[in-house]
């Protein structure tokens, strides 16, 4: 941003001069009949004319016409509406002796009093969830992707424009609904019995929502990778274009100005979809917001739907089971009611060593061997005769533990030697590998692709390095378990002292 822009933002602002005055009653009247006659497309007004309108507005009670050209002339001085003189005939005397004048509103007044008005019917945050506005965007961004600079006159900007306001409309409205769930008038709506009635609707337009956004985002976050810093400037310089042969009478700024403006919103659509550096992205984070709303909703419900059972008396409900079971003589059939009434029992995961003599598939449960397990008390009563247990050595078992990861570490370290010599390996041009091979690999994949320079360090200091391939370019990875089709990487293998030999080299080379 250059200093004319930034000075221009800091200024002050004498138009809302007004909004606090000390009559401002007088001046938010007459500002509110120019708005309104604004809306009618009537645009210069004579004083008459506003004094005759505010009158009968009937919120001021006593005010002349004298009043009313004073407060005129002051919501010119504060640059809020602009005057022209009237060239019209004379009709009466006192207009004769009076300079003839005509008002309008400025572009700054219109905006005020469009937000004033705006402001007055805020109730809560509002907002809303448009899971439709990631398909916009994504398809947008993919004919960004697809046209770079082929456009014709003014698509470029009406692309633009669409994109960008779909994704300001995302953010602001998605940010303002989330917002709307963690107000003190929602907790204190979510502990009503009333909560019920829609907690279902509101749980599903959630997860609807959540759905589309871990689905398409995606589709957004690959459109916005493919899409080079090149292709980026060719787009934003066409929309540029366009945007300085829209006919407009106010000064229009400069293209490298424009293009800087389009450059700063891009970085906002790349930042909240991508993220930037090691910062997580707007989007992850609006999704575990989601979320953890999802599951305050449902906790609140659950809690409301408790307390209305705690509340309730199962006394004659149980003293009629009680006689029923009484007037049973079979056996049976009171344990079928018992089944009936109470259902399954709460299970109990018992842990033992499976020792089984036989392999036969019919052999019962109850001819198994059984497994003695012993389970400690858990009453609250202290035991003064427990059993001690005393520390055991663990040192055997670290120890085979410590060799299993040497091991472990000495095969991947043998596997980056070997790709270190290659130097850089597509998946097409890979051979049979083993099952652990195949996990390392894409565990390198997944390593390089959750960083912004697509590249990770071992701590042997090798530099892995990720480079995408074109779209639908795919391949077919054959491991020992099974074959794998994923799209085909390439993989760059170089030893960090080679790099900076290699980046010294071209440096002297370069001075020389």
């Amino acid at each position: 941003m250059n200093h004319r822009l930034i000075m221009q933002s800091l200024r002050k602002v004498p138009e809302l001069s007004y909004v606090n005055a000390e009559n401002v009653a007088r001046y938010r009247a007459i500002m509110r009949f120019f708005y309104q006659e604004y809306q009618r497309l009537r645009y210069w007004m004579k004083p008459a004319e506003v004094y005759e309108g505010v009158r009968l507005l009937g919120v001021l009670q006593g005010y002349t016409l004298e009043q009313c050209h004073a407060d005129l002339d002051k919501l010119v001085e504060w640059k809020n509406l602009t005057v022209r003189h009237d060239g019209g005939r004379a009709t009466t005397i006192e207009e004769y002796m009076r300079k003839k004048y005509q008002y309008s509103l400025t572009p700054y007044s219109i905006e005020i009093e469009r937000l004033l008005e705006t402001l007055e019917s805020v109730t809560g945050y509002g907002g809303s969830l448009e899971p439709t506005l990631f398909d916009t965007i994504a398809e947008d961004l993919f004919e960004v992707r697809n046209k770079v600079d082929m456009f014709e006159p003014g698509e470029a900007l009406e692309l633009w424009e669409r994109l960008y306001q779909s994704f300001v409309r995302l953010h602001e409205n998605s940010a303002d609904y989330i917002a709307s769930l963690q107000t003190v008038h929602a907790e204190t709506m979510m502990m009503t019995e009333e909560f019920l009635v829609f907690k279902e609707r509101l749980r599903d337009y959630l997860q609807n929502f959540m759905q589309a956004l871990q689905h398409r985002s995606y589709k957004i976050e690959d459109s916005l990778l493919h899409i080079s810093r090149q292709m980026r400037k060719r787009f934003l310089a066409c929309v540029a274009e366009d945007a300085i042969n829209k006919p407009r009478i106010e000064e229009m700024p400069s293209k490298e100005e424009l293009i800087e403006e389009y450059e700063r919103g891009w970085e906002n659509l790349h930042r909240w979809f991508v993220g930037a550096g090691d910062e997580p992205s707007e989007s992850m984070l609006l999704d575990q917001a989601t979320k953890e709303a999802i599951a305050r909703i449902v906790h609140c419900a659950r809690r409301i739907q408790e307390r209305k059972r705690q509340g309730l008396s199962r006394r004659q409900e149980l003293d009629y089971l009680a006689k029923w079971f009484y007037s049973i003589d079979d056996m049976d059939e009171a344990h079928r009611l018992a089944a009936y009434t109470y259902g399954l029992f709460a299970t109990r995961h018992l842990q033992g060593e499976d020792r089984r003599e036989s392999d036969r598939s019919d052999m019962s449960m109850w001819e198994e061997i059984p497994t003695t397990r012993s389970i400690r008390s858990r009453s609250r009563k202290r035991i003064s005769g427990h059993k001690r247990e005393y520390v055991r050595d663990q040192r055997e078992r670290r120890q085979m533990l410590k060799q299993e990861i040497l091991a472990q570490q000495q095969e991947e370290r043998a596997l980056l030697e070997e790709m270190l010599r290659l130097g850089r390996v597509r998946i097409d041009g890979l051979g049979m590998m083993t099952a652990k091979n195949r996990l390392r690999l894409l565990q390198w994949i997944g390593r390089c692709m959750a960083t912004s320079s697509k590249s990770f360090r071992t701590p042997e200091g090798m530099i892995v390095s990720l480079k995408f391939p074109s779209p639908k370019q795919e391949a077919v990875l054959r491991c020992e378990d099974g074959v794998l089709t994923l799209p085909n990487y390439e993989l760059r293998f170089v030893m960090e002292s080679s790099l900076f030999a290699f980046k010294e080299a071209a440096v002297t080379a370069e001075n020389e």
